[in-house]
């Protein structure tokens, strides 16, 4: 009876230890190539958000951010990652943010919603709705009041909450940052 069980065992640890060794393998072939594009991302993300000459790393309360500098050294805006809970996980995003406080963009970064409704987020038509806004960002389901206010996304509310959360965030860090250098 124990001899019917130990071949079974034996093959299965064998091919367990096989996999494992393989995706190991793998993994280690594709982590620098992986990083690599999630930093070319952040990269086109920021060109697109803010065009600049140059981008300068810099922190505020615990919160990394970047200045985007134009060719004389002139700060023309920050570029500002954040990141709220939406319905399936995290939604991280960049938000562009000119020297006046009006937003210039929002780029998603990582995004898991429910495919159909959620990663509607992903679209053009939604994530323009931000550009121009300059106070705290609001959603409605119905009709636009102001220039502050965006369009949920029909049958995504929660994901919809989520983006403005974190564009919120960036807009918060904005003034962070805005009050760091006028009293610095």
């Amino acid at each position: 009876m124990k001899k019917d069980i130990f071949v079974p065992v034996l093959s299965l640890l064998i091919i367990c230890i096989v996999s494992s060794a393989l995706l190991g393998g793998v993994n280690m072939l594709t982590s620098d190539r992986i990083a690599q594009l999630a930093e070319q991302k952040v990269i086109e993300a920021q060109n697109e958000l803010l065009p600049a000459q140059s981008y300068e790393n810099a922190d505020i309360e615990g919160n990394a951010y970047v200045t985007a500098v134009d060719a004389d050294g002139n700060t023309v805006g920050y570029i500002f990652t954040t990141s709220a809970n939406g319905y399936g996980g995290a939604i991280k995003l960049m938000t562009g943010v000119d020297t006046n406080g009006q937003i210039t963009g929002i780029s998603i970064l990582e995004i898991n919603e429910t495919p159909g409704l959620g990663m509607k987020a992903k679209n053009d038509s939604f994530l323009q709705q931000f550009t121009g806004i300059s106070g705290m960002a609001e959603y409605t389901k119905g009709a636009v009041a102001d220039e502050n206010t965006v369009q949920a996304i029909t049958s995504a509310t929660i994901t919809t909450k989520a983006v403005t959360a974190a564009v919120n965030k960036a807009l918060s860090l904005y003034d962070s940052v805005k009050e760091a250098n006028a009293n610095g």
